[in-house]
């Protein structure tokens, strides 16, 4: 899908997101098994993206040891996702209709091991995070985001989530079946760059426990429905995701011809980047480039 390239490390997201939306506007219910992959891809995607990010925080910081650290890690994420999809990014692992390629037997024991593999780094990794005297002088207090601003400006995702504003589409209005499983949000109350480290930290557990109850339960049913659509029905729709920066919507309008007669895409990004100037201020220009980091921006999405 073209819409894969909006974005790179969140390729899916804009993938899954739309593909909902035509479904929708076609009245096509995605198989249950299609479903549960998707979920599987968005979860893994999700960790490869907070990985990333975690990384480079550190590497803003001056903390490079654990910058390699985690990105040493991330390569396992990213070397799943290659033998899922066959690809490292831009997987093409959906299609109109469900998922384009199934889990077998083998993958699944391996994706289960991957679990268990990722849990002991992990736990290193969040209790350095939490506890290391660098991290938390250059981060705690600084770029300071209230709940009350968050919800003023329209924050989303984890950026949110660390000031204290407990929203998720997954669990506010789920959807590809993420009813089926049982999972957290993380939430912290502090607003600033430490708590954007700590949601993003617990919501790679989360990532976790919702993959492994994805493959423990893979349903026994098509991985889609085999049709290829030639026009898209006349209507308009819109669809949501909780991509790894926070809600990605699509809205797509047919006209019953070949082609979308629109499709607009809005982006966490555009609705995070406008708290920057905000938690900002009384801030020195040393830390202004780790707050600007700490919504986690990708402007390939705001540039698309």
């Amino acid at each position: 899908m073209l819409v894969e390239r909006v974005c790179g490390i969140c390729s899916h997201s804009h993938a899954f997101t739309y593909a909902m939306c035509v479904e929708s506007i076609n009245g096509i219910e995605v198989p249950k098994r299609g479903q549960y992959i998707r979920v599987i891809t968005a979860e893994l995607e999700r960790l490869h993206s907070h990985f990333l990010w975690l990384g480079i925080a550190c590497h803003i910081i001056g903390h490079d040891s654990m910058f390699m650290h985690i990105w040493d890690e991330r390569e396992l994420v990213m070397d799943l996702l290659e033998k899922m999809t066959g690809n490292r990014v831009n997987y093409a692992m959906v299609t109109i209709g469900g998922a384009r390629r199934d889990i077998g037997d083998e993958l699944r024991r391996e994706l289960l091991a991957a679990c268990d593999k990722l849990k002991a780094p992990l736990d290193r990794i969040t209790e350095i995070a939490l506890t290391d005297k660098t991290i938390a002088m250059r981060t705690k207090g600084v770029g300071v985001l209230t709940r009350e601003d968050a919800l003023r400006m329209g924050a989303v995702g984890p950026h949110a989530r660390a000031s204290g504003v407990k929203i998720d589409v997954r669990k506010d209005a789920p959807y590809s079946s993420y009813e089926d499983f049982d999972f957290d949000v993380p939430v912290v109350e502090s607003g600033d760059v430490f708590a954007r480290v700590v949601v993003r930290a617990l919501e790679c557990y989360e990532s976790i426990k919702i993959i492994r109850q994805a493959l423990e339960n893979l349903p026994d049913t098509p991985i889609n429905l085999g049709n290829k659509l030639v026009k898209i029905q006349e209507g308009q729709t819109v669809a949501r995701h909780e991509a790894p920066r926070g809600q990605l919507t699509h809205m797509v309008v047919g006209n019953g011809g070949f082609n979308n007669h629109r499709v607009s895409i809005h982006v966490p990004s555009y609705k995070n980047t406008p708290t920057v100037p905000h938690m900002l201020r009384g801030n020195t220009v040393a830390d202004a480039g780790l707050i600007i980091a700490s919504i986690d921006p990708c402007f390939s999405c705001l540039d698309r």
